[in-house]
């Protein structure tokens, strides 16, 4: 593979841009463990290896057990492991990764909005929208994983 370019570097300003997002994370009400299980499931999907070794190893900081990020992929058959936020969580995050295919569904949204505030819905689009474009980012510029 060839070398590409360093975002953070060529274009400073759009990337300085996109830590402000990072910055607005880090105020939300949603917990890290949730935080960090919408990083990780967005990055499974779009196959962005320098997130997924990113945020896994975060997440493990931030106590999550490696059981439910082996299985996050598998969350649907995971019975019991998610709680019922996070199963929503995880449907709007795979519908807004996905988002191609239908956005974010009227029934996803009506589950959302009986356990969620309007900010906490608000908070987990920004969350899976940010990831997304991280993702993004990382799998055109050949991010590394760290060794």
């Amino acid at each position: 593979m060839s070398t590409r370019l360093n975002i953070a570097k060529t274009d400073a300003t759009a990337y300085k841009a996109m830590l402000g997002l990072v910055g607005y994370l880090q105020n939300i009400s949603l917990s890290p463990t949730w935080k960090e299980l919408i990083k990780i499931r967005a990055s499974q999907i779009n196959g962005c290896a320098h997130c997924l070794d990113l945020h896994t190893k975060d997440a493990i900081k931030n106590g999550e057990t490696t059981q439910r990020i082996y299985l996050l992929n598998a969350w649907r058959e995971a019975f019991g492991l998610y709680s019922k936020e996070e199963q929503v969580i995880l449907e709007i995050t795979e519908e807004i990764t996905l988002i191609n295919q239908k956005g974010l569904s009227e029934e996803t949204y009506a589950k959302a909005n009986q356990i969620f505030s309007e900010q906490q819905i608000a908070e987990i689009i920004m969350t899976a929208i940010i990831i997304n474009s991280y993702n993004r980012i990382g799998i055109s510029t050949l991010m590394p994983i760290s060794k």
